[in-house]
């Protein structure tokens, strides 16, 4: 397969990026060898900047680096994904409070539209989990703290490694979706303490679909 010739501005992050969507789409699942000669041929680019964009994918944890062997998708252990979950859950869940303690009625309307677009996205599942991702990325946005918002982008990465097996797990969108709606209820009546209880639900329930 041939593609178009990328852009030479910030080619590597450009290469980042669609091996990055390759892996989330599954098409680089876990534990492959990333062949370095025949993407940068698929790409119509050199190796170098392809490299460049395997060092930036290995600092994100979707991409490992072996010695003499090249780069490999992650693999991650039960223990690795429980770990990022619990770290989400501590990010997320004091965001859900700060957003409910002190967010304008704007600022929750935002929320309240993005939670009205999950209502109507199934059973299209990736439009769901794609607004789901919108939603959480906001309410980030909102908490105001950007070192917390890196923090929680750069571990949903590696959260998004296991995307197609919680898709699949049955009846996980609509619990999901049960779980938005507990929440959206919480920070719209300003409950600080409910919002962060709903959060941590939420978060478990997303673990127990991926693992």
């Amino acid at each position: 397969m041939t593609t178009a010739r990328l852009a030479p501005r910030a080619l590597y992050e450009e290469v980042a990026e669609r091996l990055r969507q390759r892996i989330f789409a599954g098409e680089l699942a876990a534990g492959d060898w990333i062949d370095e000669l025949r993407i940068a041929e698929q790409m119509g680019i050199s190796r170098t900047p392809l490299r460049e964009a395997l060092k930036v994918l290995a600092a994100e944890g979707l991409v490992t680096m072996k010695v003499r062997r090249g780069a490999y998708v992650t693999q991650t252990s039960p223990k690795d994904l429980a770990d990022v979950y619990h770290l989400l859950a501590l990010l997320e869940t004091d965001a859900a409070s700060a957003v409910a303690g002190r967010a304008s009625d704007a600022e929750l309307a935002e929320l309240a539209a993005l939670h009205q677009d999950l209502e109507t996205a199934l059973p299209d599942t990736a439009r769901f989990f794609a607004l789901n991702e919108a939603f959480h990325l906001r309410l980030l946005e909102l908490a105001d703290n950007h070192w917390r918002l890196q923090m929680v982008q750069d571990l949903r990465k590696v959260m998004k490694l296991h995307r197609q097996h919680s898709l699949q797990k049955a009846g996980r969108p609509a619990q999901s979706l049960a779980e938005h709606r507990a929440l959206m209820a919480a920070l719209t009546a300003r409950d600080a303490v409910g919002a962060a209880a709903c959060m941590r639900v939420h978060m478990q329930g997303g673990l127990d679909a991926a693992s």
